[in-house]
């Protein structure tokens, strides 16, 4: 088989490179490859569906500019196509003096990205939210909203399908045969341009062809907590000031699309790669090499992994959980947070030399092969701007 574009993953970012190269190529041939029988089946699929506004992060950053872009244009996607959205929005609250003094940080990182973000008394947060609690002041995202996103990536899979491009899906990557031949399960694909968009085995990938060798995936698992009963508990996503130096944003509450309140998630190193729960997809490879990083992480303390590497385990138990998720409101009824939600794993890229945790999205590649290395949180905000700008940079202007 031979085509002009081979995208490795279907997630959201594959989908959404398929759906921009398609504009921009449209006589293009065009292949989605896969290894799961289904679009999204990890990360995009598990997402919160939180679509944030773009504050938390440094000007000069590109998740700063495609989570600006990309709220917008997700929003305008879910109005066109009639799908669900919750325009419920979000506030970040404080503990402390310090914390108070944060909030400002991120209004002014926020007003740098062009984002509509302001500061708000306690008693306007309580306008918002009767059951915020806050020290003093507290932060007001009114673009932050929530989408179901099985719903984004199904129509999604239906627009580039009827666009032409070939879905394959139940066929994995399966390695470099060089002059760009490409192994699957069922055939030998010759691209023009390889893309790689493979989510968790993005730098597996990448490493093939000779990319992304100063970094490693390492897996975190993020597990919420959903409220049964009515009624809800809140209205709103209220957030807690954030550490700037990590790209966790700390336990919270997300209501849901469907008006579902649920607290978390967790940042819990995970073992291997697809370490949802027990066992299932055990890999012994990646227990060893995920193992060796942690443990240089743990006598290190590089990023202050030891402490939070601590932390994550406690949150396997409800009731810490709901303690910790309980300083941000006013009232909680913890016993009403009974429901752990399906586990995600988040693809977080580290630098093997600095033992960093790389904050902003990489992408590396040639005029043969693109591979995105770190589309993190918030890349399903981020991802159909970001693709944009992937295939201005590295397709159109052939880098």
């Amino acid at each position: 088989m031979t085509c002009d574009f081979l995208i490795v993953g279907a997630g959201i970012i594959g989908l959404s490179m398929a759906h921009n190269l398609r504009k921009r190529y449209p006589d293009a041939s065009i292949v989605v490859l896969d290894k799961e029988d289904e679009v999204g089946r990890h990360a995009s699929g598990r997402n919160s569906g939180v679509l944030h506004a773009g504050f938390y992060y440094t000007a000069d950053s590109l998740k700063a500019r495609f989570t600006r872009d990309g709220n917008r244009a997700m929003r305008e996607f879910c109005e066109t196509y009639k799908l669900d959205i919750n325009p419920c929005g979000k506030v970040v609250v404080a503990q402390n003096e310090a914390e108070r003094q944060t909030l400002h940080e991120l209004l002014r990182r926020g007003e740098a990205n062009g984002v509509e973000v302001r500061i708000i008394s306690e008693e306007e947060a309580a306008k918002i939210d009767p059951n915020i609690r806050t020290y003093r002041e507290a932060l007001h995202s009114p673009t932050t909203a929530t989408v179901d996103p099985r719903q984004v990536l199904e129509k999604l899979r239906h627009i580039v399908v009827s666009e032409g491009t070939r879905l394959m899906l139940g066929n994995p990557w399966m390695g470099n045969l060089g002059n760009n031949h490409v192994m699957t399960r069922t055939h030998t694909v010759t691209a023009g341009k390889i893309i790689n968009c493979a989510g968790l085995y993005a730098d597996r990938i990448a490493q093939a062809y000779g990319f992304g060798e100063r970094y490693t995936i390492l897996p975190f698992k993020g597990i919420y907590l959903k409220y049964s009963g009515e009624p809800a508990p809140v209205r709103t996503n209220i957030y807690p000031v954030p550490k700037l130096e990590n790209p966790f944003l700390g336990v919270h509450y997300t209501v849901t699309v469907d008006g579902t309140v649920k607290i978390g998630p967790t940042a819990i190193p995970a073992f291997w790669r697809e370490n949802y729960r027990g066992l299932e997809r055990f890999r012994p490879d990646e227990l060893t090499e995920i193992l060796w990083y942690d443990a240089k992480l743990f006598a290190t303390d590089s990023f202050g992994f030891r402490k939070l590497a601590l932390e994550e385990f406690r949150k396997y138990s409800k009731k810490h959980l709901a303690e910790l998720a309980a300083g941000m409101v006013r009232q909680i009824d913890a016993e009403r947070f009974d429901t752990w939600s399906t586990p995600g794993i988040r693809a977080q890229l580290l630098d093997k030399a600095s033992l960093e945790l790389v904050q902003d999205f990489i992408v590396e590649g040639d005029e043969h092969s693109i591979h995105i290395l770190n589309a993190v949180s918030p890349a399903f905000t981020c991802a159909l701007p970001f693709t944009e700008w992937v295939i201005e940079e590295y397709i159109d202007g052939s880098k």
